[in-house]
């Protein structure tokens, strides 16, 4: 995990996800950080409503804005930039996940972090806040930082798993970069209701995973209980866990983690990070 891509609006929030992704690059070493920030077109209306002008002063502010923008937040986080770690800005004319995905597709991007922004009307439509779309869209792993998640090294990791198809669905390759180069402890947690979920295959296919991720150790939990949300926060409490990998499509990640569910989501309740692999 030599890069790390950090996108930014330049809020408080993005701040802190910045100076924890420094604290993360220093822990494994990386070689470069990207800070990077998009803009876009803004629309005139003219004379005719139906055929919209664009503002080419307009265009050239942004751009100039998104670049001083860049210039001082980079100027803000060399307080904590580790050494030996080189940090360029990058700005862009593009809408924020395509723009990311494209970089990710032009650049060896190892993982994107970022933090959930948009203050506090986030809450009323977090399934369209541009963190989620990135973490659900971008093909490279995503980690998704609290507003008040604790800067510090990662020493417990812990998966999110259901055991079905394990060899199939699982990414195997991102979650054993993040162990290498964080050297931490491995928990797998299984959530289950009323063992709702286990069948016949479930001992093979734990017995798949293992064989997968053994060289790691890893602590294998099953823990029965009804709220998916609360199960798992609890846990990550009681075992002092440092970051969570989830793989989306294997349990309705979207579905259930960052839809709006009264006052239980695990984004905005968890100070703990999260990192999206997809299968």
């Amino acid at each position: 995990m030599k890069t790390i891509l950090i996108p930014t609006d330049f809020s408080e929030t993005a701040k802190h996800a910045a100076i924890y992704a420094m604290e993360i690059a220093r822990q494994i070493k990386a070689e470069k950080v990207i800070l990077y920030n998009t803009y876009q077109t803004i629309v005139t209306i003219g004379a005719d409503p139906l055929v919209p002008a664009v503002d080419a002063v307009g265009i050239d502010n942004l751009k100039k804005g998104s670049e001083t923008g860049l210039e001082n937040f980079k100027f803000i986080l060399l307080a904590y930039q580790p050494e030996n770690i080189v940090v360029e800005t990058l700005s862009e004319f593009n809408l924020l996940t395509p723009g990311i995905q494209s970089v990710c597709e032009r650049m060896p991007i190892d993982v994107v972090m970022m933090g959930i922004t948009g203050g506090d009307a986030i809450e009323e439509n977090l399934f369209g806040s541009n963190t989620i779309q990135v973490a659900k869209n971008v093909t490279v792993p995503v980690i998704i930082v609290p507003k008040e998640a604790p800067v510090k090294p990662i020493e417990k990791v812990l998966f999110l798993c259901d055991f079905q198809k394990v060899v199939e669905t699982t990414p195997i390759q991102p979650i054993i970069k993040v162990l290498d180069a964080t050297k931490a402890a491995l928990h797998v947690l299984n959530i289950d209701k009323d063992n709702s979920h286990f069948t016949p295959e479930t001992p093979h296919e734990s017995l798949m995973l293992h064989n997968l991720l053994h060289q790691y150790n890893p602590q294998y939990h099953f823990v029965d209980g009804n709220d998916f949300m609360e199960t798992a926060n609890n846990f990550v409490k009681e075992n002092k866990i440092d970051l969570i990998i989830s793989i989306p499509k294997r349990h309705g990640l979207f579905d259930t983690l960052f839809k709006r569910s009264h006052t239980k989501m695990m984004a905005f309740h968890s100070i703990v990070p999260l990192m999206v692999v997809h299968d």
